[in-house]
C-alpha cells in the first residue's frame, strides 16, 4: 500500500489498515532499522488509572506525598528565581567624597 506525505508532514492512513488495528487517535511512533512504525495507544481513563495504582499498592497518602515532594522541588527553584538581585546605583564623581 502507497501513502503521499504532505507538505505539513500529514500521513492519511489507509482505511483497511486502520479496520485492522481498530480506531486510535493516538500512535507511538519510533524508527525501528529505518523504518517508521506506528503503534496504537489507547488514552486511559481515569479509572484505569485508579485500578493500576491499586495493583501498586499505592493509596492517595502516597499519590499525595508524591505530589508534595515534586511541588516541593517546584518551589524552591521559584524561590530561587525570586530572590532579590543586588541593585548597584551608579554614581557620579561629584558623589563620591574625596578622603
Amino acid at each position: 500500500m502507497l501513502a503521499k506525505m504532505t507538505s505539513k508532514n500529514q500521513l492519511t492512513l489507509p482505511r483497511s489498515v486502520t479496520d485492522q488495528v481498530g480506531a486510535a487517535e493516538y500512535f507511538d511512533v519510533e524508527v525501528r532499522e529505518g523504518q517508521i512504525v506506528l503503534t496504537p495507544v489507547r488514552i486511559q481513563r481515569g479509572d484505569a488509572v485508579r485500578a493500576k495504582l491499586a495493583a501498586l499498592g499505592l493509596d492517595e497518602t502516597d499519590v499525595r506525598d508524591a505530589i508534595d515532594w515534586a511541588r516541593q522541588g517546584a518551589e524552591s527553584e521559584q524561590l530561587l528565581a525570586a530572590e532579590p538581585r543586588p541593585t548597584y546605583r551608579a554614581t557620579s564623581s561629584r558623589s563620591r567624597r574625596k578622603a
